[in-house]
This record gives structure tokens, sequence and C-alpha cells, in this order.
């Protein structure tokens, strides 16, 4: 087996972060050729060096955009979210749902109903009958999750 090269590392790195620069070929700054430091496949550093020969250099939009291989849109939304962030406006945004669209309250409700009259039914079950009754997918492991999240329904003291 050979290990991967720190280049190769690098590059993986960034794809599993989603920071790899779609088009690193495009890239015709002199410094991202010129000096190692420099990495054209590095999204979030490309952006940052756009954005800087902008407000430092004083560089167009135009011209630092397309140095940078990328669109002017791009460096207004780059612009703006390194404004509001700072450099971790430069990050991706995570993707994907932001939270659990499927388990509405009214699957949540109906699954606690189910639950009290039917303590036994596994996460599978619960599925199995989400899907039939509200024609929604869920996996069984969400429905543990937001189980956990909901709070306990409250009891009556002890006398």
């Amino acid at each position: 087996m050979v290990n991967p090269s720190p280049d190769e590392l690098k590059r993986d790195a960034l794809v599993r972060s989603a920071t790899l620069h779609p088009h690193p070929e495009r890239v015709t700054d002199p410094r991202f050729h010129d000096h190692p430091f420099f990495d054209a496949r590095d999204g979030v550093q490309v952006k940052y060096e756009m954005l800087r020969r902008v407000r430092v250099e004083g560089l167009s939009v135009s011209q630092a955009a397309a140095d940078s291989g990328m669109s002017r849109p791009t460096y207004y939304q780059a612009h703006d979210a390194y404004e509001r962030a700072g450099l971790a406006g430069l990050l991706p945004e995570k993707k994907g749902p932001k939270r659990a669209h499927k388990l509405t309250a009214e699957v949540l409700a109906w699954v606690e109903t189910e639950l009290a009259a039917h303590p036994e039914r596994t996460p599978a079950e619960l599925a199995k009958r989400i899907k039939k009754k509200f024609r929604v997918v869920v996996h069984p492991k969400s429905i543990v999750r937001a189980k956990k999240k909901r709070p306990a329904p409250s009891r009556p003291p002890r006398p």
C-alpha cells in the first residue's frame, strides 16, 4: 500500500470540507503559480486573496474575479459573507435540511400517542407506520433522535 503524498492528502481534505476550488486551472493570479504558499485548489484562500487584492491593492472587481477564476457575482457574495462573518464567512454553508423537516409536530404527536398505546413498538415499526399513514419516509434513527429532543411528558406526582 502506497502512502498518499501531502499534495493528495490536502486535495482530499479540500474535497471533504467542500472548499476545493471548482476550477483551479482558471486561476491566473501569478501568486498562485509563483509561490508554494498559495494553492489555486483552495477555494477559501483564492476567495480571500481576491477580496484582499480589491481592498488593499485597488484592483478592479472584474480583474480580481477573473484572476481568481471566479465571476463578479461570486466576488460580491464572498465580499458580503466576509463582511458579515469574517474569514468563516468564506467557508461553504452546510448543505441539506437545517432541521428535521419530515418529523413535523403532527407526526411527532402521533408517535407519542402511538407509543403511549403500544410502548413495545420499535423505531423501525414506527417508521413503517409513518410511511403508511403520512406518506413520509423517515429513518428509524431520526425517530430516536427526535424523541430524545422532545421533553418527556409530565407525570402527576405520586401520593
